[in-house]
């Protein structure tokens, strides 16, 4: 496999970039008024709502209940479907400029009150996830320029693009009402090819938009970082993040010993972890591990599985790597065992697969 190694080192691992956790039908953290948002988008442009939500099995009541949870095969199912009734492929652009600071809840709220952009940089990234699990934000500093990232947490596929594009949107939002306009971001990146809208792009995030970079995110000045801001209240700020620290304890708190395996499987990034140095991380003796997951209807090995193919699955399609390099990615030192293994999964070997999933996309060269 040494082909394989050094083609996926030249390029940069897919997890260095993606971090991949659950499997699809897990269920997402996405408060529900943020689907009211989309519906109203879909509405707008003479959609009829009911329809939309019937073809992913909900209805414009259950959009009234505040507990409403979705599956992630159910927002894609969502997120397609908007995008084929409304004919809008800029949709998820649309819907971030919708996402402002007071439709994020007590985050919102706290980044209000943020001292500097830097506070509010740290307090996003530790919070995120108690408003939407679908990806992780985080920041670097290179070359006197700060960069903002967003990177999947879970497998989006064919729904990455709108997804990316709102959050994208929304985060910027938050830094235009926070720094009263001071804070202008001087680049975005976008890691998937270039769109028949990218003039739109260009508009709504005001500045240099590219395609096909490494990353997904936007850029401004190290020296913005510190900079005082006018609508700080660092009373009203530590409340806010108290609160949301007991938000993100009580989600904890709910996940299940075997959610929180398939978690850290996928967020290794040399490799999946025995059950001995899973136990290990969670505290627990390999034996009450096994029993722990035993009692939820599991096993390692079987998350171990679905985690395998959740990713191969999600590769293929993306046309990033040939099969021989995912099956090293998976941990698979022959290929001919990734190959019985993707049949056991799909019924159908990978390239098979790749074949029909190519036939609704342009071939990319990187595909083999």
């Amino acid at each position: 496999m040494s082909k394989a190694r050094a083609a996926i080192d030249k390029r940069g691992s897919f997890f260095d970039n993606r971090e991949m956790a659950k499997d699809k039908q897990a269920e997402i953290m996405l408060p529900v008024h943020y689907v009211r948002l989309i519906a109203d988008q879909v509405q707008s442009r003479g959609v009829n709502v009911q329809h939309w939500l019937e073809r992913s099995g909900l209805t414009e009541d259950r959009l009234g209940d505040p507990n409403l949870s979705l599956g992630l095969a159910t927002f894609q199912q969502l997120i397609r479907d908007a995008l084929t009734l409304t004919r809008e492929p800029a949709l998820g652009l649309f819907i971030g400029e919708r996402l402002v600071p007071s439709t994020h809840g007590i985050l919102g709220y706290a980044a209000i009150n943020s001292s500097t952009i830097r506070q509010s940089l740290e307090l996003a990234e530790r919070f995120v996830g108690i408003r939407i699990s679908l990806l992780k934000l985080s920041h670097v500093i290179t070359r006197g320029m700060v960069r903002v990232q967003l990177t999947e947490t879970y497998p989006l596929g064919e729904i990455q693009r709108p997804v990316i594009e709102a959050v994208m949107l929304s985060v910027k939002n938050v830094f235009d009402t926070i720094s009263m306009g001071t804070c202008q971001i001087t680049g975005a990146s976008f890691t998937f090819e270039e769109t028949s809208y990218a003039p739109i792009t260009h508009d709504v995030f005001g500045c240099d938009v590219r395609y096909r970079q490494k990353w997904n995110g936007f850029q401004f000045p190290e020296r913005l970082l510190d900079l005082p801001l006018k609508l700080a209240d660092p009373e009203a700020f530590e409340q806010a993040a108290t609160f949301c620290q007991r938000e993100l304890e009580k989600i904890a708190s709910n996940d299940s010993i075997a959610a929180s395996v398939r978690r850290l499987l996928l967020e290794k990034q040399n490799g999946f972890p025995s059950l001995q140095v899973a136990a290990r991380q969670f505290h627990m003796t390999p034996r009450t591990l096994h029993r722990r997951l035993e009692d939820e209807g599991t096993s390692f090995r079987e998350i171990l599985d679905e985690v395998r193919h959740t990713l191969a699955v999600e590769h293929l399609k993306s046309g990033r790597f040939n099969i021989e390099e995912i099956a090293f990615m998976l941990g698979y030192s022959e290929l001919a065992n990734f190959r019985r293994a993707f049949k056991r999964w799909e019924s159908m070997p990978p390239s098979a697969f790749r074949i029909r999933s190519d036939s609704g996309r342009p071939r990319q060269n990187k595909t083999r």
